[in-house]
């Protein structure tokens, strides 16, 4: 049975009161991320129309077995509005009803009682479930949208993940919670729908991004089953092929698309931005706005035929999943479902249609969110609207900034490797340290790799009332701490609570190489690539390769046998005459990223005659001049036998030997020294390239081990196997070596062999700004003996180990402090300290934790007695003890005290 839909009605936030069994007609949209509509007609003659005669809500349900019904996500309706005719005698009241997220815009957001910053709410560093939250449960507790749900909280969204995203922005007091819940879904921030009262809100691309488009059965539209009609609307109306990005202070550059103009030439467009100083962010803003308007763009549209479909919609897929379909020229490909729209006519025939995004306008989406990002479409706005309080004559200390926060993007900077870029926004300082008004004169952001003791570095500055700041280039990969403060006529305030993000790496994969053009001569398979991506798409700026893929499609198992680095040829040499071999092509970007396999094609090694050439059939003169070309000579078809002495000679080459594609020595996909454009390369067994001489600059990599020997006393670089830079020194026999290493962040590291007993090392580490030497455990990592660490600003020499015993001195500009315990030996005196915390007694019996020889003379002190009027007096001291009791405890009514205590005893 094809999918049917029907109308039920219910009482506004209340039960089900029936079905509506005649529409005369009824269709209803189900876009992603927006509000659903439905448009009906009714006769209010037939059976059920007094159902409609008063506001109600409408359940759009669906089935595909007549049996069981299904309300629709985002399936329920308002009949709030209608029109009817007066003169039309069949009475047909005609009905537009929004989807019940309509309501939401009946719930707006009120002052709240915190101060308000420039006339708006603060929400600082809150979570999309946080702000949300905060609308419905004030408003319902005014008593707005009472049978309105949620099953989000701050924490987590409606699929129990936690939220991805963290927020600071400020919301004008009457800003309603549909608008809200759009503008963040437009910002990539969250994906929302209802479902029945219920509104679900989830993090962007995860719960409404079901990827139905692949596995073992994947959701196929195909036409003549799925699909009757497939119109596609294209406009160049926004193409451009150059960009000119305006920023703050003069800033200025242009960019202009690699993929040239068109066909009227090149044609222009402007961002401008007064945020933006650093070329990383301008790159970032021309990218998205180039490729916004890289050629036509098209609407594709899919009317789907519901009596014949496999796959039916509501049923098998929803807005927001991703299906195959026929995109451009009818192939199937990956497209996401942005809108479903079903019409049931009044004879109960159910049609409808698709609006569909193929990956580019995906892309598009998500460039314009990323844009918005870091223009600062989520960020405070500056000033505060408060009366400045007079200046004093010294300037006054501005006020902590609150609610930072740093957005972290990748881009492809012009030699094509991907690079990082942040942009920063905090809440306004709009008073001082002690709460006093404050026009502040700008801000101060500051950054430093993610490490303790790692250097600060000034990243930008800001004007007053400029609260969001971009910065690049960065590390991709790499972890940075941010933190921010104001000035007043340059008096610093403190910093903010520091924030730390990690550069992402570029996650775009490279357009999907065309097919393979496949031609054979004498076994030799040439496999050509005309350095194009389907559709003639450019291969963008940070392209790495083309890797090249075969199989036999009688014992499938794709293997990779080469790499092309633009438009040209691999030669495939050794495959058997006859037998059909399978190619096809992915392509590689700086950043490792993969596309998707292209169109594969099939060819068979073809030998020159049938049969072998009897000896001496084939003479000179049988052979037309330059009849015999490389690619007529199968690799390792003439080998010296084949050759008189001193047959080829220096007249009978040309100049310069041009290699067209590569040659190899060794197997073709394994182990081989290989001459190619790109130099000479060594792989290994694996097809893992292990020496890399360039033919650009002349530079040499060797990738695996090097060794003095194989057995004794040797030395070792870059071992197999370690996960670092690395020098190894082994002694005579066994494995007890010792090296030296580099880490991630350029510190040396020495390691000694172990210990006779196996149970200790020595290490000393050297880094820019440290320097340690220790001896440690192998087994734990921790530490196990002496040690003695320096730094610019102190210098420790102490012992510790895995049991926390721990004695060290510690040398500062300040002091030199001590900490641990003295021992002595035979009767030696000697000077003892400790610290001791005594906490709600009127008396204590101090210990001394071991037999003193002697009675001992001991001095204390007191830190932060409470009550703080309390004196101390010692009583009754032993050899292992004494009591300790304030000068009230003899007044009759002991008084209890806690006390940090510091005691100094001579031991005689």
């Amino acid at each position: 049975m094809p999918l049917d839909l029907r109308l039920a009605v219910h009482a506004p936030n209340g039960a089900k009161l029936g079905t509506l069994p005649h529409p005369l007609s009824s269709e209803a949209a189900w876009p992603l991320n927006d509000v659903p509509a439905l448009r009906l007609a009714y006769s209010s003659a037939a059976l059920g129309a007094q159902l409609l005669a008063s506001p109600c809500e409408v359940a759009v349900e669906w089935s595909s077995d007549g049996v069981t019904w299904t309300e629709a996500p985002d399936g329920r309706f308002l009949r709030i509005k209608r029109r009817t005719d007066g003169v039309d005698q069949a009475g047909v009241q005609r009905y537009e009803l929004p989807g019940y997220s309509w309501m939401l815009r009946k719930l707006i957001l009120f002052p709240g009682t915190a101060p308000l910053v420039d006339g708006k709410r603060a929400f600082l560093s809150a979570t999309p479930g946080a702000i949300l939250r905060t609308f419905v449960t004030e408003g319902q507790d005014r008593g707005a949208l009472p049978l309105l749900t949620i099953d989000f909280d701050a924490d987590v969204d409606s699929a129990g993940d936690a939220w991805e995203k963290i927020l600071t922005i400020h919301y004008e007091p009457g800003l309603d919670l549909l608008t809200t819940l759009i503008n963040l879904a437009e910002q990539g921030v969250c994906d929302f729908r209802m479902e029945g009262r219920t509104l679900r809100v989830f993090n962007a691309d995860t719960e409404l991004d079901r990827d139905l488009a692949t596995g073992a059965a994947p959701i196929d539209l195909r036409y003549g089953r799925d699909i009757v009609e497939a119109p596609d609307t294209g406009t160049l109306e926004d193409a451009a092929s150059a960009v000119l990005v305006v920023g703050e202070g003069g800033f200025r550059q242009s960019f202009v698309s690699s993929a040239g103009h068109g066909p009227w030439g090149r044609w222009e467009m402007y961002v401008g931005q007064g945020g933006v100083s650093d070329l990383g962010t301008a790159t970032l803003l021309a990218d998205a706005a180039i490729k916004h308007a890289a050629g036509e763009r098209v609407q594709r549209i899919r009317s789907v035929a519901l009596t014949e479909a496999r796959w039916l919609p509501l049923r098998d897929y929803q807005p927001g999943d991703r299906v195959l379909a026929p995109g451009e020229g009818g192939a199937l490909e990956s497209l996401r479902v942005r809108q479903i729209t079903l019409t049931r006519d009044q004879h109960g025939v159910v049609s409808g249609n698709l609006v569909l995004n193929d990956r580019l306008l995906e892309r598009d989406l998500r460039l314009a969110r990323r844009t918005a990002g870091i223009v600062g479409g989520s960020t405070a706005s500056g000033g505060s609207g408060a009366r400045p309080a007079p200046e004093t004559p010294v300037p006054r200390t501005p006020a902590k900034p609150t609610g930072l926060i740093v957005n972290a993007l990748p881009y492809i900077d012009s030699s094509g490797f991907p690079q990082g870029q942040i942009t920063a926004t905090w809440n306004p300082v709009t008073a001082d340290a002690s709460g006093v008004a404050l026009t502040v004169g700008g801000y101060e952001l500051f950054g430093r790799v993610n490490e303790v003791g790692a250097p600060w570095f000034l990243v930008a500055l800001t004007q007053a009332g400029d609260v969001s700041a971009t910065f690049s280039p960065l590390i991709v990969g790499e972890q940075y701490q941010f933190k921010v403060r104001a000035t007043n006529l340059g008096q610093r305030g403190a910093f903010s609570d520091s924030v730390a993000v990690t550069i992402p790496d570029d996650p775009y994969a490279p357009p999907v190489p065309t097919a393979p053009q496949l031609a054979t001569r004498l076994g030799v398979v040439h496999v050509t690539w005309d350095g194009l991506g389907v559709g003639a798409a450019v291969m963008p700026s940070d392209f790495a390769r083309v890797r090249v893929w075969m199989q036999d499609p009688l014992a499938p198992g794709w293997a990779e046998i080469g790499s092309l680095y633009g438009a040209g040829a691999l030669v495939v040499p050794g495959l058997p005459y006859g037998a059909d071999r399978e190619f096809r092509l992915t392509s590689v970007d700086q950043s490792g990223n993969e596309s998707a396999a292209s169109t594969s094609a099939t060819i068979a090694a073809t030998q020159l005659v049938n049969g072998d050439a009897a000896t001496g059939s084939i003479t000179t003169g049988a052979l037309a001049a330059n009849a015999v070309t490389a690619a007529k000579v199968a690799a390792g078809a003439i080998e010296a036998s084949h050759l008189a002495a001193n047959a080829v000679t220096a007249d009978k080459l040309e100049a310069v030997l041009a290699l067209v594609s590569r040659l190899v020595a060794g197997n073709p996909t394994g182990a081989r020294v290989e001459l190619n454009s790109s130099g000479v390369e060594a792989y290994n067994a694996s097809s893992v390239q292990t020496v890399s001489v360039s033919a650009a600059t002349g530079a040499v990599a060797i990738i695996g081990q090097l060794s003095t020997g194989t057995v004794g006393r040797r030395i070792v670089v870059n071992p197999a196997g370690s996960a670092d830079p690395e020098i190894r020194w082994y002694p005579g026999s066994g494995t007890n070596y010792a090296r030296i290493y580099a880490d991630t962040d350029g510190a040396i590291v020495h390691v000694s062999g172990l210990s006779p007993d196996t149970t200790r090392r020595s290490q000393v580490i050297q880094r820019g700004d440290e320097w340690r030497a220790q001896i440690y455990d192998p087994a734990t990592g921790l530490a196990g003996g002496g040690y003695m660490f320096a730094k610019p600003d102190e210098l420790e020499v102490g012992y510790n180990d895995a049991s926390a015993n721990l004695h060290r001195f510690r040398f500062t500009s300040a002091a030199a402090e001590f900490k641990g315990k003295w021992t002595f030996t035979g009767s030696e005196a000697g000077l003892i300290m400790r610290t001791v915390s005594l906490s709600g007694g009127s008396a204590y019996n101090v210990l001394w934790t071991f037999t003193m020889l002697t009675v001992p003379r001991v001095v204390f002190t007191a830190d932060n007695p409470i009550p703080d009027r309390l004196a101390f007096h010692m009583r009754t001291p032993t050899t292992t003890q004494f009591t300790l009791r304030s000068s009230e405890s003899s007044l009759g009514t002991p008084t209890a005290f806690t006390v940090q205590l510091n005691l100094w005893a001579w031991r005689m």
